[in-house]
């Protein structure tokens, strides 16, 4: 018999894919199969031409709680250098295309590392985001010590990967880990309108747009500036940007 998905997808709707975590009993733990379930829906809507965005969601009482601890226990240092788990997370970080994550209920450990790597998080006023790793002996390992420092700092990383206490959506709005905070239940909703607005835009010029953001992380300011205006160069010839700003002109002088 098959088992059930992990990975629920959405059909492609105004430009944006919907890909929820669906293992309600576990918390919507990411053991090694939802992570390749992710990976592979994330990789095909990338693929997609007509997915200009996509959301990734859980359900009311979590994103996602985090590694399934019982796998994780069997794995050790050597072999978790080339597991199909890591393999995972290096798909999703090589995607192209933007993502938002709709987050409600908990965000914990892995599933708090998935929502750093998202481009934008919409929070419902009830969720939480931690990295408890180390109250087990362990340590963030999906670039949560990373993307999070880049997101909220030195003191607040220290604090919640030291600690492994959470913090509410309000303190992560503050933090900047998520942009906006919306009634409990309305973070999907939020997100996908959101996901419909930059899917409005231009394929390439979203993709170039958000790599430069992305390249900002990891390059001087001036070759990230030198990286941008490659980029900006490129798309002075790409037709889409062409046909909309002469409507743009023509609804001006009309």
């Amino acid at each position: 018999m098959t088992s059930a998905p992990d990975v629920l997808v959405s059909d492609c709707i105004d430009g944006v894919v919907t890909i929820t975590i669906d293992r309600p009993d576990a918390r919507n733990a990411l053991r090694h199969q939802t992570m390749n379930e992710l990976a592979d829906a994330i990789g095909a809507a990338d693929a997609d031409d007509h997915v200009r965005c996509i959301v990734l969601a859980g359900n009311a009482r979590a994103f996602a709680a985090g590694a399934d601890i019982a796998e994780m226990l069997a794995l050790d240092g050597p072999a978790l250098l080339s597991h199909p788990r890591t393999l995972a997370w290096q798909r999703i970080w090589s995607a192209g295309c933007p993502m938002i994550a709709a987050v409600e209920g908990v965000a914990f450990g892995g599933g708090h590392e998935l929502v750093l790597s998202c481009d934008i998080a919409i929070a419902g006023a009830a969720a939480r985001f931690g990295q408890p790793e180390i109250t087990l002996g362990w340590m963030p390992g999906a670039g949560g010590t990373q993307r999070l420092a880049r997101s909220v700092g030195k003191s607040m990383t220290m604090q919640m990967v030291l600690t492994g206490d959470p913090i509410d959506a309000p303190t992560a709005l503050r933090a900047g880990i998520v942009s906006e905070v919306v009634p409990a239940g309305g973070a999907l909703a939020r997100a996908i309108e959101m996901a419909q607005r930059i899917a409005s835009h231009p394929r390439a010029a979203t993709r170039l747009a958000r790599q430069a953001v992305l390249d900002s992380y990891n390059t001087t300011l001036a070759d990230g500036i030198r990286a941008e205006h490659t980029s900006f160069r490129a798309l002075a010839s790409s037709d889409e940007r062409n046909a909309r700003i002469r409507a743009f002109l023509n609804r001006a002088t009309s």
